[in-house]
């Protein structure tokens, strides 16, 4: 059923007051779809639909709200319903939901949680928000080297239900991690089995201060469900789970993306961000590239004199910074994207450079030799305009060869500089080279066409 379809006919139920059915339709959905369908409400309707969903349902759902709407709930709550729901949610979705809270929202969350959850949350939150600590849970199942198959199974079944996972289980002696097993090698092997047999004791870890976005690269690598954290005595502290890497994998891209298009990074969704705060997030790049594109102007402007003389190369400035910024653009991105993923490091500088440097050489000779040919058969040819000489083809010609190079250069290096002195690479994309590259194409053209047109 289409989600606009399903919205309206819980709605209609809901107007009716056709509770019963409400609720068992409601009972049969996914909790994220069920979350969907509480956010696209309004106003009072929002309570009213949550509390008609079954207690385990709703506080799943709760997780998917949107932090406005999680807000509005809390603060029609009682304290008991507030106790259920904080109960239920695993303890890195209540500090998630802290982080997202005012004040006095997260100093009634902490007055309805017991001393011992309290002392968890506090220590989650005592970590740097971009650690893998913050990001972690310390719910997971451990079990004991010397335990049978058997006895693991038991230890499960008693404490699984509130674990975040239960496929992947930590082998531990003294809270010092030794060994990782999983349920499939549990279910196949026999009762009997000891525990320390079967485990893997090869396993990847990461340190309490390893930045998160680390932690989710390795957690697609190696294509893992969940990655113990360990401390400086690699006593286990905590596991990140693949669903929360997936959420720090889509920000960082996010992030990434906002920046390479010279926007100001944030975290709320398009239609939460109002006008004048969207205005806030994209002006401080538009100024920066406004003013830095005035080198652009004062180069024209400082060569007015030689234009006068070959009036047709103008019409070829705007060809060659577009096709500069663009072979740039690719390349950064290029980089941007190897850097992020972990294909390309600092040590790589040289190869990345050495490679550019063949592609640009390539690309460059293909574009001006089909530009050479379209400037003197199409241009000169079939539209007739004669000032178009063999001369002029081969400034623009060449120009284009080395607008593509110093592109191809500038795009390549600057993300790497960018990481090697610690700022984001991604900063370094297509908005700030375009600039950067026009200017320095502009000077190469000039250039060449006073050594080839003695203007």
């Amino acid at each position: 059923m289409e989600q606009t379809t399903l919205f309206e006919v819980v709605m209609n139920l809901y107007r009716q007051k056709k509770f019963a059915e409400l609720k068992t339709i409601m009972g049969q959905l996914n909790p994220a779809d069920v979350a969907n369908i509480i956010e696209s409400a309004d106003g009072r309707d929002v309570i009213a639909l949550f509390r008609l969903l079954p207690k385990e349902l709703a506080t799943e759902a709760f997780a998917y709200i949107d932090p406005d709407q999680q807000e509005q709930l809390i603060l029609a709550f009682t304290d008991r319903e507030l106790r259920e729901v904080i109960d239920e949610l695993f303890l890195d979705d209540t500090v998630d939901l802290i982080e997202e809270m005012p004040a006095n929202i997260v100093n009634r969350i902490l007055k309805n949680t017991d001393p011992r959850t309290r002392s968890q949350i506090n220590e989650l939150l005592a970590y740097p928000a971009d650690s893998a600590g913050s990001l972690m849970t310390p719910e997971y199942v451990y079990l004991k080297s010397d335990m049978t198959v058997e006895e693991a199974f038991a230890k499960i079944r008693a404490v699984g239900v509130v674990k975040e996972t239960i496929y992947t289980c930590y082998v531990t002696e003294e809270r010092k991690l030794v060994g990782v097993v999983s349920l499939l090698d549990l279910l196949t092997a026999s009762y009997e089995t000891v525990v320390g047999d079967i485990m893997d004791t090869n396993v990847i870890s990461v340190g309490t201060k390893e930045d998160k976005e680390t932690v989710a690269t390795m957690l697609a690598k190696y294509d893992l469900l969940a990655i113990p954290v360990v401390d400086g005595e690699n006593r286990i502290v905590g596991i990140v789970t693949v669903d929360d890497a997936i959420d720090v994998l889509q920000d960082e891209n996010t992030e990434d993306i906002e920046k390479m298009a010279a926007i100001v990074p944030t975290d709320k969704p398009y239609f939460k961000t109002g006008v004048f705060e969207t205005f806030l997030k994209r002006i401080p790049w538009l100024l920066l590239l406004m003013v830095s594109a005035t080198f652009t102007g004062m180069i024209i402007t400082g060569f007015e004199s030689k234009l006068a003389t070959s009036v047709v190369l103008t019409a070829f400035i705007p060809m060659l910074m577009d096709t500069g910024g663009n072979a740039g653009g690719q390349a950064s991105v290029t980089i941007i994207r190897g850097l992020s993923l972990g294909d390309i490091s600092l040590k790589d500088v040289w190869s990345v450079i050495w490679k550019e440097i063949r592609v640009a050489v390539i690309c460059g000779a293909c574009l001006a030799a089909v530009n050479f040919g379209k400037m003197l058969l199409i241009d000169r040819l079939l539209l007739g305009n004669a000032d178009i000489s063999v001369a002029v083809a081969l400034v623009v010609c060449l120009t284009m060869m080395v607008a593509v190079f110093i592109a191809k250069l500038i795009g390549c290096t600057l993300p790497i500089l960018a990481k090697a002195v610690g700022f984001d690479p991604a900063v370094m994309a297509s908005p700030f080279i375009t600039t950067i590259v026009d200017a320095v194409s502009l000077l190469a053209y000039f250039m060449i066409a006073q050594a080839v047109l003695h203007i």
